[in-house]
């Protein structure tokens, strides 16, 4: 059943195109919008907006930021020389809740998937390759599937004439678990204990 209104009907179809909303879910979301002040819907379009022109990619490592380049790549308590390797800057969240890693990230924005569509042309791993010229370290931190070990074989071989130490966190991961969904403890020892690759 559809509302007579078409710009609920609209609202309704945009909010349940986002991932995990429904359509029942997008009608609550849009009921609760138009039940709340002018000021409080005045300050979810501008926040919207805002993040859409003032977010962007960090020119260095790829994760979100407003600041050029991103904090944790200009930290002076950070070694410029570990660069962990991940798919999505959820992961860099994820990553960072442990507190332990004191290196710095590269976000590829995805994993090699060719029946998705998504090319190394796609990602940031020239970027990385061109980064890794002053690394001692690289690790990999890619989610357990087959498009991130198809990955994390490709970059290897690329960097397989650099003299740096190519590492993957340890397979305290399940397979399938996304890195983003691990639990601090587990994310903390699969990177304590990663594993050589070269």
């Amino acid at each position: 059943m559809k509302f007579t209104s078409q710009t609920i009907e609209e609202m309704i179809e945009i909010l349940s195109s986002l991932p995990t909303i429904g359509r029942k879910s997008a009608q609550r979301l849009t009921l609760f919008l138009l039940r709340q002040p002018e000021e409080f819907v005045q300050k979810f379009s501008d926040t919207l907006i805002k993040l859409k022109t003032k977010v962007k990619l960090c020119s260095v490592c790829y994760n979100f930021t407003e600041l050029d380049p991103c904090s944790i790549c200009t930290s002076e308590n950070r070694d410029k020389g570990v660069i962990c390797v991940v798919e999505q800057p959820d992961d860099v969240l994820a990553i960072e809740k442990t507190n332990e890693f004191k290196g710095v990230y590269h976000v590829l924005h995805g994993t090699i998937n060719h029946l998705d569509g998504i090319s190394v042309s796609k990602l940031k791993i020239n970027e990385l390759i061109t980064r890794a010229k002053d690394a001692k370290e690289i690790i990999f931190a890619l989610n357990p599937s087959v498009e991130g070990e198809v990955t994390i074989h490709y970059i290897v071989n690329l960097l397989k004439d650099y003299p740096i130490r190519l590492t993957r966190v340890a397979r305290g991961l399940p397979v399938g678990i996304e890195i983003q969904f691990a639990d601090d403890a587990t994310l903390l020892n699969a990177i304590e204990n990663r594993t050589v690759i070269k």
